[in-house]
């Protein structure tokens, strides 16, 4: 099967989803029946042509980017435009089978204009940042216009896959109730291989884009008052970064900010192979890419009710309400003076990674979607 994979971030650049879409992608190509096409951005000194292996080539299109870790709107137009010329050539190389858009927008956009133009049937993967309701703080403007398109994507696709029964049910409210027999929950995987437990030291980490909803204002907080003997590390950047480092001047707890990681790289490896504690005090996750590497790694895990992340932790980790650090503040006092309970959770967490999120267990229900699509 000849699979076109569309993908606007891609390693080095963007978030979870950009791992997921890589993570994917290679794991099918494992499989000599699958032959996968992916057309992502380019970024400064990257390479415009790569090839992982015999059936998996990255196509990389020039387009207007500023950062690694965030694409702004108008910058995704400038993918849509290059994608465009560069799918056009390739569907006259190549006889493709399938879509599969990361996003239904902007990617979406591409591949429902080539199954008008082509009759090339699409899945999409939506990730959170494309549904209304699911980033207010950033998003709310974009998608007052988005919604006509939304539907236009979502109804021309032959299946939806989510990680999250919390996005599909967002989907379902913001988008179109008439969508549920086309979405199937298929959380996101992780090579538990290359993530594994080590021994573990005195710190807690944090990891992902510096925004309001990611909540690492209230970690700060919940640890500025005393010196826990386990300082926190930040690993990220964004729009908070400035208002964090403030934050962080006044806090009796170190706070190290590494800035933004690459998560295949050796440094963030380690970090998380080797912190005891994980936080995500998000109020708004799809899932949490970095909560399923942080479970991989053996790390206690604190998360919040809100969102996805709560499905992905489950009773392995510690659910908090989000927005408010006290019980934060509670939570990690208890972990950090109950040694044994620490090492539980690190162990149930690593479990759940094993059991729930690895490749091999998910490549098998992508497989399925993808033949009867």
């Amino acid at each position: 099967m000849k699979i076109l994979t569309l993908n606007y971030e891609f390693p080095p650049l963007g978030g979870g989803a950009s791992a997921v879409s890589f993570e994917l992608a290679k794991e099918l190509s494992r499989d000599k029946r699958f032959a996968i096409d992916i057309v992502t951005m380019n970024y400064k000194g990257m390479k415009t042509y790569e090839e992982i292996n015999d059936r998996l080539h990255i196509h990389r299109v020039n387009c207007l980017r500023s950062r690694k870790e965030i694409c702004h709107p108008q910058e995704q137009l400038t993918y849509l435009v290059s994608a465009y010329f560069k799918i056009n050539k390739l569907l006259r190389q190549n006889e493709y089978d399938l879509c599969h858009a990361h996003f239904l927008i902007p990617t979406g956009i591409l591949a429902y204009i080539l199954n008008k133009q082509t009759g090339l049937k699409y899945l999409i993967t939506s990730h959170g940042s494309d549904v209304p309701g699911f980033n207010p703080d950033r998003l709310l403007f974009l998608h007052q216009f988005t919604r006509p398109i939304l539907r236009l994507i979502s109804r021309g696709a032959e299946r939806i896959t989510v990680p999250s029964r919390f996005l599909q049910q967002l989907i379902l409210k913001n988008i179109s109730q008439k969508l549920k027999q086309k979405i199937t929950i298929i959380p996101n995987g992780i090579d538990i291989n290359k993530l594994k437990p080590r021994q573990k030291e005195k710190y807690i980490l944090s990891t992902g884009r510096f925004l309001p909803r990611k909540g690492f204002q209230y970690l700060i907080k919940a640890v500025s008052h005393k010196d826990y003997g386990y300082p926190v590390h930040l690993v990220g950047n964004g729009p908070m970064f400035k208002q964090l480092k403030k934050l962080a001047a006044k806090s009796k707890t170190k706070i190290v900010f590494h800035g933004w990681l690459d998560n295949k790289s050796e440094k963030y490896k380690n970090l998380l192979e080797k912190a005891a504690i994980f936080c995500l005090f998000s109020n708004r996750e799809s899932s949490g890419m970095s909560l399923m590497e942080a479970m991989s790694a053996g790390c206690a895990v604190i998360t919040t009710t809100a969102g996805g992340g709560a499905e992905t932790v489950g009773h392995s980790g510690f659910l908090l309400p989000p927005k408010n650090y006290l019980p934060l503040r509670k939570k990690i006092e208890f972990l950090i003076k109950n040694q044994r309970n620490l090492k539980k959770y690190q162990l149930k967490a690593r479990q759940k990674a094993e059991k729930n999120f690895a490749w091999k267990v998910l490549i098998k229900k992508y497989k399925k979607l993808y033949y009867f699509s």
